[in-house]
């Protein structure tokens, strides 16, 4: 069925963006009929991804596409490292692809210089992976246009595969996305796009795997979906030293913006390639202020939550200045 409506894409895309964007069926169709077919061929994967098609904001795209976004990286095409089919109208092609936001590039560096950033990140995704790069072609791809969304989008092509409209079946979409999903979770897992060196001078000079372990745990603890998700199903309270901000500093905003940090504390070693899942909310998680999560982090085991609380040597002011009566 993807297949299908991939190559129906591709083949009415020109005749339709010929017609007016507002109300458009077919942007409802690509949008919404796409979008739900392409979720539920990931109705069994372990990890949880988000996934949405355009054709255009307010205005028709050049190239339409299809994507599929970890949160822990992104959640839109503008940044970070995503699997995405973009569609080539003119010549009525599909190209899965593992690429690149860029926007955010282009913000950070100009079109120009960005597309030689998107382009040497590109090849360090393939040598990331290169058991997953190896299946698929690292040739450029045409994308049939000189705008400069689609300009960014050849740039930051890693590898792929090109299909021709109405030439290619369920079964070989499926085989293949199969794979690329794969070879994402992995460039996940290893560190997406961060330098080696960076990632283990974060870590702190421990091994290659240990680090890339590391660098995940930092990053399931940034995710702002995360966050959400832990200070939903626990209370805004350090679990160690007990400060509460609402009582000790009058804080009132919502939970999730409460200052203190959510600290993953499943173990690394639990973070190997090919585990069933990341992270389970709220088993895998303590909520702690900066200072205690700082500590814990120096203690031997990340997640002994009994032996930082023996650390504590300081007590809250409340219950030396403000006891409780």
């Amino acid at each position: 069925m993807l297949a299908e409506q991939l190559s129906r894409l591709a083949m009415e895309y020109t005749y339709e963006r010929a017609k007016p964007f507002t109300n458009s069926k077919f942007g409802d169709f690509v949008r919404r009929d796409i979008a739900v077919e392409a979720k539920n061929l990931l109705t069994f994967r372990s990890v949880d991804l988000k996934v949405r098609a355009s054709v255009g904001q307010g205005v028709w795209a050049s190239v339409p596409w299809l994507a599929f976004f970890d949160p822990l990286i992104t959640e839109t095409a503008t940044k970070g490292f995503y699997v995405v089919y973009l569609i080539n109208p003119d010549e009525q092609t599909i190209t899965l692809s593992m690429n690149q936001g860029t926007t955010a590039i282009y913000n950070d560096f100009g079109q120009t210089r960005g597309r030689d950033v998107l382009k040497r990140r590109a090849r360090d995704m393939a040598d990331r992976v290169p058991e997953f790069a190896k299946h698929f072609s690292e040739a450029p791809i045409n994308l049939g246009s000189i705008a400069g969304l689609p300009a960014g989008y050849e740039a930051g092509h890693s590898f792929g595969k090109t299909y021709t409209a109405g030439m290619f079946t369920d079964d070989i979409l499926q085989a293949d996305l199969h794979q690329m999903l794969r070879a994402y979770e992995a460039l996940v897992n290893r560190g997406g796009t961060t330098p080696s060196e960076v990632m283990q001078e974060e870590a702190n000079g421990r091994d290659i795997d240990e680090t890339r372990r590391y660098v995940l745990s930092c990053r399931i603890e940034r995710s702002a979906k995360v966050r959400k998700e832990v200070l939903k199903a626990k209370p805004p309270i350090c679990e160690c030293c007990g400060l509460d901000p609402k009582r000790d500093y009058g804080f009132n905003g919502p939970a999730y913006e409460t200052p203190l940090d959510v600290h993953h504390a499943a173990p690394l070693h639990g973070l190997s390639e090919g585990e069933t899942r990341r992270y389970k909310v709220p088993d895998d998680f303590m909520v702690l202020c900066p200072t205690c999560h700082r500590m814990i982090h120096k203690i031997d085991s990340p997640s002994d939550l009994s032996k930082l609380k023996h650390m504590v040597r300081f007590q809250i002011a409340r219950e030396v200045f403000y006891p409780i009566r």
